[in-house]
Formats: C-alpha cells, sequence, structure tokens
C-alpha cells in the first residue's frame, strides 16, 4: 500500500507577530510555537514552484532558491547552531513545518512507504514461520531399489515461478523422498506478498490446507499453504525442517521491527546532517574572516599605490620646470648676445668713419679695432658654446625622460615586495635616480650641485653596503642555525635510543613518551571510585580507551586564540568528550588526559603516535642535553666507585 502525502504552503506572508526586538534562551519554545502557527496558517510563503522553495527569515541572504531538502538541512542546521535565540527558533519552526506539514516532491516518484499486505483481522496476531516458508504435499513418488524417489526441488521450482520463490527443499528421509516440499520466499514483504498469492491460489483450486486434511480418497493433485504455528509445532519431517530452519513472528511484530529499524535509520542520518551544518558554519565563519583580511590588505595596497604615484608626479613636475627655466635662461643670454654684437658693429663702424675723418688718430683706431676684433672673436666663441650647452642641455633632458621612464618602470616591477630587503633596493634605486638627475642638471660651477651629488653618493654606498652585509649575516646564520638545530636532534636521538636502559623510572632526568596518558594517576583516581578487586581492570580500561581517543586523528578538540600578536591552539573545555570525561571521573583524570592530549598536538599532531623525549621529571619539562650529560655523568661516577669499594 502506498501513502504519500503532499501540502502545499500558501501565497501570502504576515510578518506582525513575529516583528519583536529580542527573545531570551528560556523564550526559544514559545517563540518557535508562534511562528509555526504562523507558517501553518499561511503567513509566510515558502514554496514558489513544483521545486523552488524559500526560506521566509532569511531574505537578505545571497542564496535565495532551494529544493526541498538543501532548505530542511538549512532550517535544521541553523536551528542547532550558536545563533541568536530569535533566529534558532524561527528556523527550527521552519524544520517542524516542513517535517510535519510538506512533503519532499521527490518522494512523490521515489520514495513509498511500505505497509505489510493486510491479511484478515484474524490474521493480523496469527504467527507464521519466518523467513516466510510455504509447504507442498502429495509429491508424487515411486519405489525403486528399496527406496521412494521423487521429483527434484528445481523442477518444482519452475512450476511455481510464478510466486517467485527463491528455492524449494525436497525433504527426506532414511526411507528416501517423504512426499513433502519446502518453498522459500524473500524475507521482505514482495515475499510475504507472493506467499500469500502461493496460498490463495491453491485454496482457490480446493488444494489448501484445509482440504488436505479433509480429503476423501487418494489424489495426485498437489496441496499447498503458508506454514504457520501448527506446523512449526507438529511432529514430522516438516515440523524438524521449520524449527531448524525459521522462526515463530506474527505480522505486527514485523511490522513494528521494520518501523523501529527505519526510525534509527532517520535519527543517525539527521545527526550526520547536523554535524555538517556546524562544519559548514564554521567554515562560512572562516571564509568571511580571510576575505575581510584580504579586503584590508588590498585596499592598503591601493593606498599605497596611489601615493606613489603622486610622489612620482610630484617629481616630473619638478624636472620639467627646472628644464624650462634652463632653457629660458640660455634663451635670454642668446638675446643678450645678439645685442652685444649689434653694438659692436655699430661702434665699429663709428671708428672707421672716425679714421677716414683723423688720419692722425689711425693707430689708436686701428688698436681698437683689433680689440673689437678680439672681443667679436671671443663672442662667436661663446655662442659656439652656447649652442653646445643648448644641445647638451636637449640631449641631457631626452636622457633624463627616458632615464625617467626606465626608473619608473623597475619601481613599478618591485612595488608587489613588501619585505625589509626589497624597500632597501627601492631606496637605492631612488637614491641612483636622484643622483643621475643631479648629475645632468647641474652644472660644473654649481658647488651646491656637487655637495648633494657627493650626498647622494654616500649615502647610496651605504645602502649598498648595508644590503649586502645583511644578506650574507643572514645566510650565515641560517646556515650555522641549521647545521646546530640538525646536530642537536641528532645527539638528543643519539641518547634516547643509547640510555633507554639507564633512563628510566621517575628519576631526576629519564625518558618520557610524549603523548602517552599517566596510567597511575588514573589508577590512584579508580582506587577512590572503584572496589578494590576492580580497581586495576578499571584504570587499564580507561587508560587504553582515552590512549586510541588520543590516536584518532578525527577528533582535534583544540580552538584557537590570539595571545598578543600570536594564534595559538588551546583545549576545547566545552568538547562532549572532555565533559563527560571530567563529568564522569573528576578533574584529575581530566588533566592527565589533557596533558597527554597537548603532548601529541606538539609532537605529532599528523600521525598520532607517541615520541620519546628526554625528560626533566623535577621540574616537569624537556630536559636539555647539558642536564643529561651531567646526570649521566653522576650515574658513571657512582657506579665506578660502587666498583671500587668492592
Amino acid at each position: 500500500m502506498l501513502t504519500v502525502t503532499g501540502l502545499v504552503l500558501s501565497n501570502q506572508m504576515a510578518h506582525s507577530d513575529l516583528e519583536e526586538s529580542e527573545v531570551s534562551e528560556s523564550e526559544i519554545d514559545d517563540y518557535a510555537e508562534k511562528a509555526y502557527s504562523n507558517l501553518k496558517e499561511g503567513g509566510f510563503k515558502v514554496k514558489y514552484g513544483d521545486s523552488t522553495y524559500k526560506c521566509p527569515f532569511c531574505t537578505g541572504k545571497k542564496k535565495q532558491a532551494y529544493n526541498f531538502k538543501d532548505l530542511l538541512q538549512h532550517a535544521t542546521g541553523i536551528g542547532a547552531s550558536n545563533r541568536k535565540a530569535k533566529e534558532k527558533a524561527t528556523h527550527r519552526a521552519l524544520a517542524k513545518y516542513m517535517k510535519t506539514d510538506l512533503v519532499d516532491p521527490s518522494l512523490s516518484l521515489q520514495m513509498v512507504v511500505f505497509e505489510p499486505p493486510a491479511p484478515p483481522s484474524r490474521d493480523r496476531d496469527e504467527k507464521f514461520v519466518w523467513p516466510w516458508k510455504g509447504v507442498v504435499v502429495n509429491v508424487p513418488t515411486e519405489f525403486k531399489d528399496g527406496r521412494h524417489i521423487g521429483e527434484s526441488g528445481n523442477r518444482l521450482k519452475e512450476q511455481l515461478s510464478r510466486f517467485n520463490p527463491l528455492r524449494v527443499h525436497a525433504l527426506w528421509n532414511y526411507k528416501g523422498h517423504t512426499g513433502n516440499c519446502i518453498v522459500e520466499f524473500s524475507k521482505d514483504w514482495n515475499g510475504f506478498k507472493d506467499a500469500m498469492s502461493f496460498e490463495n491460489h491453491f485454496e482457490a483450486e480446493r488444494l489448501g490446507k484445509r482440504d488436505w486434511k479433509e480429503r476423501k480418497s487418494k489424489t495426485i493433485e498437489l496441496y499447498a499453504w503458508v506454514a504457520r504455528e501448527d506446523d512449526y509445532n507438529g511432529v514430522g519431517p516438516i515440523a524438524d525442517h521449520l524449527r531448524k530452519n525459521g522462526d515463530l513472528k506474527t505480522v505486527n511484530d514485523l511490522a513494528v521491527e521494520e518501523s523501529r529499524k527505519t526510525e534509527k535509520l532517520v535519527t543517525n542520518l539527521a545527526n550526520q546532517i547536523e554535524a555538517k551544518n556546524r562544519h559548514l558554519h564554521e567554515l562560512e565563519c572562516k571564509y568571511n574572516e580571510t576575505t575581510s583580511s584580504l579586503n584590508t590588505m588590498m585596499e592598503q595596497r591601493e593606498q599605497l599605490f596611489v601615493a606613489y604615484n603622486d610622489e612620482i608626479k610630484k617629481m616630473q613636475q619638478l624636472a620639467r620646470d627646472h628644464s624650462r627655466r634652463i632653457i629660458e635662461e640660455n634663451e635670454s643670454l642668446r638675446l643678450e648676445v645678439d645685442n652685444k654684437r649689434k653694438e659692436l658693429d655699430e661702434r665699429s663702424r663709428q671708428l672707421n668713419t672716425m679714421a677716414n675723418q683723423n688720419n692722425i688718430d689711425k693707430r689708436m683706431l686701428e688698436d681698437e679695432k683689433n680689440k673689437n676684433a678680439m672681443k667679436n672673436s671671443s663672442l662667436d666663441m661663446a655662442e659656439k658654446e652656447q649652442k653646445k650647452s643648448d644641445e647638451n642641455v636637449l640631449r641631457l633632458a631626452e636622457e633624463h625622460k627616458r632615464e625617467k621612464e626606465d626608473a619608473l618602470k623597475k619601481i613599478l616591477q618591485l612595488e608587489k615586495q613588501l619585505d625589509a630587503k626589497q624597500k632597501l633596493e627601492l631606496e637605492i634605486q631612488q637614491l641612483k635616480g636622484q643622483l643621475q638627475v643631479m648629475k645632468h642638471m647641474g652644472g660644473d660651477e654649481d658647488s651646491t650641485v656637487k655637495e648633494k651629488m657627493e650626498e647622494l653618493t654616500s649615502e647610496l654606498n651605504e645602502k649598498i653596503e648595508e644590503m649586502e652585509d645583511m644578506e650574507a649575516l643572514n645566510q650565515t646564520l641560517v646556515v650555522k642555525e641549521r647545521k646546530s638545530n640538525d646536530e642537536l636532534q641528532e645527539a638528543r636521538k643519539e641518547l634516547i635510543s643509547g640510555l633507554s636502559d639507564l633512563l628510566t623510572g621517575r628519576a631526576f632526568i629519564g625518558i618520557k613518551r610524549m603523548g602517552e596518558i599517566d596510567e597511575k594517576a588514573i589508577h590512584e583516581v579508580c582506587k577512590s571510585k572503584f572496589p578494590r578487586r576492580n580497581a586495576e581492570l578499571q584504570a587499564v580500561m580507561i587508560s587504553s580507551k582515552w590512549q586510541d581517543e588520543l590516536k584518532n586523528p578525527e577528533w582535534h578538540p583544540f580552538k584557537i586564540v590570539t595571545v598578543g600578536d600570536k594564534a595559538q591552539e588551546v583545549i576545547q573545555e566545552d568538547d562532549e568528550k572532555l565533559r563527560e570525561l571530567r563529568e564522569e571521573l573528576g578533574e584529575e583524570v581530566y588533566k592527565t588526559v589533557t596533558t597527554a592530549l597537548l603532548e601529541m598536538n606538539e609532537y605529532n599532531p599528523s600521525g598520532r603516535y607517541t615520541i620519546p623525549e628526554l625528560w626533566n621529571y623535577k621540574e616537569g619539562r624537556k630536559a636539555t642535553l647539558k642536564e643529561v650529560i651531567q646526570y649521566i655523568l653522576k650515574q658513571w661516577k657512582a657506579l665506578k666507585r660502587k666498583r671500587g669499594s668492592s
């Protein structure tokens, strides 16, 4: 019998009854019932199509459309989370509404609820042989060679194939074939249906159990029925076979057992879904934190990039202004030279006129003319030098422009590197750029420019030397530290492997297995909690159980906390297993287990097995190599004195 129930939510939404400010933890159940009532009355719209659903309490979320299973999982997970009381209450109401008043549309085609084929009311408590079995009697036999022989079970199975039997057993005894057979059907309700069809068929042909008992003459027809309590408790080969291969159960018993198994399976699946929802919520929180940190870093990078571009633009503008001033000054000097030349030409013409008029002053005029010629020659040379200077200025301006572009490209390539070495290299490049600019823009006679260039050169050399020294020192320290650490680790391993017989017990110095539970401490607690004859056994069982828990890589009861600027892992005290341990066995056993758990997490978090370590039992810490060697020498001297005295 198939039972499928479907209910579509109404299309109206009303938030008036649920728009309250806050809900306390004690009011969650009442608030959830109010929200559930509104859902049943159609106050919220959940279904938007044949297979599309939306959460009416998460309207601001990115994801709006769900299928039935995803929305049920969403509501169950938030209802069991650590969110606000109001949010948990509304989602619990939604989950209850979907489970009680809605049905997954996929169930209409895929999932069905099987009820056992309903026998007559008088047969509900009638006991059948289970697994379902049928009885066939009056199988034809013949007497041959001192024994009865008859048809095989396979032949009879072919004749009964319409009832889907699994197998047919012919019953034999010391006389041979007894003329009886047992038909086995599948254990499920389909098998029960086939068995009842098998019995009904023979009863319709008047070849059932009652007909077999009331027969008046010998016939060759087969009689058959479904095995029940009287067949099971009877006498003969049929009863013997049924008692050996089956049990007596009623239909109601089987239905109750099937329902119990189904409920247990549903409960387990719900627990798994809740655990996965909690894990998904944790992942969402971590994702949001990482995204926020990344956005902050990107904003800072953008601000640095804008500030850098502004600074570069300022430097370029200063260089352009300086070049423009130099060109303007050169142009002014050129005009002044032209004016001087014109004045000299005019003076020379006047002198020539005066020489023609006055021969007496001819010599003086010649001298004056020679002087003017020399001045003209000097002006020509000055003009040529000025032209060369102009050409050099233009060429230097072009070179400065190219150098600035190259420097800009190099700086843009280095902007992504934010550590100290990259900052130092950037400073060196900037100093070099400034030095080149000062070289090209300052003249040979400008003492201020020369001093600035010398200062920049000195600072550049210091930065380069500082970077080289830093790289050399870091490399040397890394090599030395790695070598020293390797030597120390090798020495500790040799001491642990070579002195395992000497460094034993709870002496001043010994070998401790990190991550191993202290059985002695647990034994002391068990002596006060259990009878003396059971204390040792209980201590061993508890130690073994929790040592196995420590080895389980899926159990990681830690949380991340920030101490100062560093993040570190600490024990999660509200872990369910640890909380039960503390409540059941007390603080001392809890402390012993958490100590071993911290050691396991520190020394071998991935392999989850114990690690031997040199240990200072007096101070409760890892022993240094100096302490171990001093202890060994002390033991050796005591042994030497003991041998000498003997």
